[in-house]
């Protein structure tokens, strides 16, 4: 803790003190002057300190003697062929060097920040994207930055999209919201699949209809989100039975009640990648084309009235390549399902 109960400063806090320093009690000393009575009091001679700096030798002797004026004492004695520093001189020589190494270090930190070897980068995520997906991509993006902090919280979409627009988090991956001037956003559509155990009748088909499924019993998240609204608007579009037997916060707790034969289920593009196609569900569970098409669209969030930090630019191309290898990933998967033909089929659930 530092003397006002606060914790050490942040690097930019850090900067700012040393600045303020430097133009305490309204005196205009500048780095130049520090560094060049620094060399003065290190070499002590004029000349000495002149050839190390760069500088003429009436440069360093009237630039020694505006610091005096603004210091208001002397920080030398001058004698022919010598100057002998004050004690004010050796005193002030503590502070000035002080200063000094506190500016190269903010200097190397802002370096570090410039070139993604320090910082902080504050993300958000929805509970689909915070299991694995997101996880598991930023242990790759961090893991030659040694020097970069993580914040990573899970929340559910609509407290992101507000953590975003007010600034307090960097980036932000969510469902798609409605656009508002305070977010910049990238949408991507992703096709939910539907999900079915890996020897049931179904399994055997490409693509699954909701005539196939009329009357099975169904798990579908709760009413208002938009998957479940999309799903009971395909039922009725063919005019099938929508047996809703589970109501569901994620998918992710719906694929255990799908594998034991459970219920059937549309899952989103996220959740079926990580924890079926790419996880260890993936031989107790299919994965199947769902006609007419349920999407769930989510989006790259980042504050639109912010200027954007270093390392969100860096990460965000790095989150769409692998939306899109996702994408890729699945409907690859998806394709190859038509030429797959599972061994065991069983009776469907009831």
């Amino acid at each position: 803790m530092n003397s006002t109960g606060q914790g050490s400063l942040n690097q930019f806090d850090y900067f700012s003190e040393t600045i303020n320093l430097l133009y305490a009690q309204e005196m205009n000393l500048s780095i130049r002057q520090l560094t060049t009575f620094r060399e003065v009091m290190r070499s002590g001679s004029i000349s000495r300190a002149a050839r190390t700096v760069g500088r003429t030798q009436p440069a360093v002797s009237t630039m020694i003697a505006t610091l005096e004026a603004e210091l208001g004492f002397p920080l030398f004695i001058r004698e022919p062929g010598k100057v002998t520093p004050t004690p004010e001189a050796r005193y002030f020589l503590e502070e000035a060097e002080a200063i000094l190494a506190r500016i190269d270090r903010t200097k190397q930190t802002l370096s570090k920040i410039g070139s993604l070897e320090a910082g902080r980068l504050r993300v958000a995520c929805h509970p689909a994207a915070s299991g694995h997906f997101i996880p598991r991509l930023l242990a790759k993006f961090l893991a030659d930055k040694r020097g970069v902090d993580l914040s990573l919280i899970m929340r559910s979409s609509d407290i992101i999209e507000d953590l975003i627009a007010s600034q307090q988090f960097d980036i932000g991956f969510a469902e798609t919201p409605a656009r508002r001037a305070s977010i910049d956003q990238i949408d991507f559509d992703l096709e939910c699949v539907c999900v079915l155990p890996a020897g049931d009748a179904l399994a055997d088909q490409a693509e699954i209809t909701p005539e196939d499924l009329d009357g099975l019993p169904m798990a579908v998240l709760f009413e208002e989100h938009t998957t479940a609204t999309q799903t009971e608007a395909a039922f009725a579009s063919f005019g099938a039975h929508f047996n809703k037997r589970l109501e569901l916060r994620t998918h992710l707790s719906g694929l255990e009640f799908v594998s034991e034969g459970f219920c059937y289920m549309l899952c989103d593009m996220i959740t079926a990648h990580d924890y079926v196609l790419k996880g260890a569900n993936r031989r107790q569970l299919v994965l199947r084309k769902f006609r007419p098409r349920v999407s769930n669209s989510v989006s790259i969030l980042r504050p639109a009235y912010a200027g954007r930090a270093i390392l969100e630019q860096a990460f965000s191309p790095v989150l769409t390549s692998a939306i899109h290898v996702m994408q890729a990933d699945m409907e690859a998967h998806i394709a190859g399902a038509s030429t797959a033909r599972p061994g065991n089929q069983s009776a469907a659930p009831e």
